[in-house]
């Protein structure tokens, strides 16, 4: 069963013409047809945006049937933070504290989304949608927190899962964590490895390759690209991008193996020195 998943940072639906535009922003959704869409900096109720529920604007205008929304951070009126549009159920959600002492408060949104192929097998796609903050310090400390909460401590190897959204990881210093410790690879570079990430910011001339997205478990990446169509250089500050997965299904004997613990050893054991 093949996965379609977007990472885009919508800036509010305010491009860098200044302009608010949220049906720009629901066009390059729409264009792309995603299974799952992971969107950054999604007000609710903020005047900038009409005070609207942009999350639940996204949805409808894109024909998303299921979303879930961490709001981060709050304004003198109304909030924003993360939205998670999928068009499968979401069976569980939470969204993840990342903020650090003082700074700027910032998040991940949980999300365990229900895949279903046309024979009826389903599974469970972990999916983490996240915006770290400015400071590399403060980075390695919330990919600290991520990974001790309890949603992703209990990750097996066998479990499908996502990692997603605005890294601001200019120098790509987050992503051997992933790659090297926890055992998660990058489908948003050039070529294999991490090296050489797609560029996505700022969006009329990227110089830094910020928008990531890591993949673990049984899922085959197929195509990795950015977005480069003419809108997305207006219509927010960063590029989406895309990658394609085939869900692979995983057979009784080795579910059996995980239900009995013989796989159960969770890949980020003994990794807490990150916080």
């Amino acid at each position: 069963m093949q996965i379609r998943v977007l990472s885009y940072n919508m800036h509010r639906a305010i491009g860098v013409d200044r302009l608010f535009r949220p049906e720009r922003i629901a066009r390059i959704i729409n264009h792309h047809q995603a299974d799952i869409v992971l969107l950054q900096e999604v007000d609710v109720g903020v005047p900038r945006s009409r005070k609207l529920d942009l999350a639940k604007e996204m949805a409808e205008a894109a024909g998303y049937p299921h979303y879930v929304t961490g709001l981060n951070v709050k304004l003198n009126k109304g909030m924003y933070g993360n939205t998670t549009l999928s068009k499968f159920p979401i069976t569980q959600s939470r969204n993840i504290d990342l903020k650090i002492g003082k700074r700027k408060a910032r998040g991940c949104q949980y999300s365990s989304i229900q895949v279903s192929n046309s024979s009826g097998y389903s599974q469970n796609i972990e999916v983490f949608n996240l915006h770290l903050g400015l400071s590399s310090q403060e980075r390695v400390r919330q990919i600290g927190l991520l990974i001790n909460s309890e949603e992703f401590s209990s990750l097996t190897p066998g479990t499908p899962c996502l990692v997603g959204g605005d890294f601001n990881d200019w120098r790509t210093l987050l992503a051997p964590i992933f790659t090297d410790i926890l055992n998660f690879e990058c489908a948003t570079n050039h070529s294999s490895g991490y090296h050489n990430p797609y560029l996505t910011y700022p969006a009329f001339s990227p110089t830094g390759g910020l928008d990531k997205i890591f993949y673990h478990g049984p899922l085959k990446l197929i195509k990795r690209r950015r977005c480069w169509m003419g809108i997305t250089r207006l219509a927010s500050d960063h590029l989406p991008v895309i990658a394609e997965f085939e869900l692979q299904t995983v057979g009784g004997s080795e579910a059996s193996k995980a239900d009995n613990g013989d796989q159960a050893e969770s890949p980020v054991e003994n990794i807490n020195f990150l916080i």
